[in-house]
């Protein structure tokens, strides 16, 4: 049987804004040896799969800095200190594109990479979105509205043009919410 292993020492290193990091002394409990990992701390993530009356999926274009690409996305962003997933899922949906719904449910998280990050991301599905005002996207942000129809989703996903993990990840539990499996 796995056995956790014991934390013996934390040490905070360096603080990034959107992230921090620390190293974490280990001891093994199959050798007892001493190992330290590198952890990234890094808020919660909401992602936002918000459906229109019409059936269509309500995306984002923006450019990204760490594949240095243009993606397009389901909206979503960190989880503010104070916030949970579902208000800061509405909170992202409205500031990155005017939307907004009457009913909002958690329908799935992930643990986006175990191995280094603590973070969890959470995925809200927001039926009956409509257009409520103009986005208000933060200062860095560009970006570009885009209403998809539901049933390309799965085309979109098989040909490359949806390839943000944690977005993919999103669909997956769509999926399980409609086959009544969540």
């Amino acid at each position: 049987m796995i056995e956790p292993w014991e934390r013996l020492a934390s040490e905070r290193r360096q603080d990034y804004r959107i992230f921090a990091t620390r190293i974490d002394r280990y001891r093994s409990p199959a050798t007892g040896e001493t190992h330290a990992f590198v952890v990234v701390e890094a808020p919660d993530w909401v992602n936002v799969i918000a459906l229109t009356p019409a059936d269509e999926v309500v995306l984002v274009r923006q450019f990204r800095f760490g594949t240095r690409e243009v993606t397009l996305e389901i909206p979503g962003g960190a989880v503010d200190p104070g916030e949970d997933f579902v208000s800061a899922g509405v909170r992202e949906l409205r500031e990155e594109t005017g939307y907004a719904g009457d009913e909002v449910r958690l329908i799935g998280t992930v643990t986006p990479n175990p191995a280094f990050l603590e973070n969890r991301c959470g995925t809200l599905l927001i039926p009956g979105a409509r257009k409520v005002a103009e986005p208000a996207p933060e200062g860095t942000e560009i970006l570009e509205v885009e209403l998809c129809p539901r049933r390309e989703i799965p085309r979109r996903l098989a040909a490359g043009q949806i390839r943000h993990a944690l977005v993919v990840a999103a669909f997956q539990w769509l999926d399980l919410q409609e086959h009544g499996l969540r």
